[in-house]
C-alpha cells in the first residue's frame, strides 16, 4: 500500500488544492493533507481552522471522503516517516512554482528519502493561490468560486476579527 503526503500551509485551502489532492488520491492509496504552520508566514486562519475547513471539504468530495488532513507538527520528513509515506505530492501551476518547490524535494529526498512527486494543476484553476485569494476577499472582493464551501466565510470572519484588532 503506498502512501502520499500533500503538505501546505492551505491559508485558505483553495479549489486548486483540492484538485490537486483528486489527483493524488487517484495515483496512491493512502493520501494524507499535511497542513502545517509556516513560520514565514503570517497567518490569517488559526491552524485549528484550516485543518476543519480541509477536513470538510475532503469529507463533501466523493474523490476525497477517504483522504485525511493532519497537523504537520515539525519537519514534513518526520511526519512523512512517522505514517510510512514514501511521497510528497505537490502541485505546480507554473515554472516559478518549479523553480520553489525544486530545491525543498532535494532536500527532503537527502534528509528522508522521500521522493517529491510534482502534479500538474488543471489550468482552469492556475490562478487561484492563497495569497490573491486573501488579497481579493481584504479588499471585499468575491471568492466564493476560488474556495470550497464554508472557506469563504471563515475567512471573512478571520479578517473582521483582524480589523477589530
Amino acid at each position: 500500500m503506498t502512501t502520499a503526503v500533500c503538505p501546505g500551509s492551505f491559508d485558505p485551502f483553495t479549489l486548486g488544492h483540492l484538485d490537486i489532492v483528486r489527483r493524488a488520491r487517484a495515483l496512491f492509496d493512502v493520501v494524507i493533507v499535511g497542513v502545517a504552520k509556516n513560520p514565514g508566514k503570517l497567518g490569517l486562519l488559526p491552524l485549528s481552522t484550516r485543518v476543519d475547513l480541509v477536513r470538510a471539504a475532503l469529507a463533501a468530495d466523493p474523490a476525497t471522503a477517504d483522504v485525511r488532513a493532519e497537523v504537520v507538527p515539525g519537519l514534513v520528513v518526520d511526519f512523512c516517516r512517522e505514517r510510512g509515506a514514501s511521497a510528497i505530492v505537490k502541485g505546480l501551476r507554473g515554472g516559478a512554482d518549479l523553480d520553489a518547490e525544486t530545491p525543498m524535494a532535494l532536500m527532503n529526498r537527502r534528509l528522508s528519502g522521500v521522493e517529491t512527486v510534482y502534479v500538474t494543476g488543471d489550468p482552469a484553476l492556475s490562478h487561484i493561490a492563497s495569497s490573491l485569494v486573501k488579497d481579493i476577499a481584504r479588499h471585499g472582493g468575491p471568492i466564493d468560486d476560488l474556495v470550497p464551501d464554508g472557506v469563504a466565510a471563515a475567512v471573512q470572519e478571520a479578517l473582521t476579527r483582524q480589523e477589530r484588532r
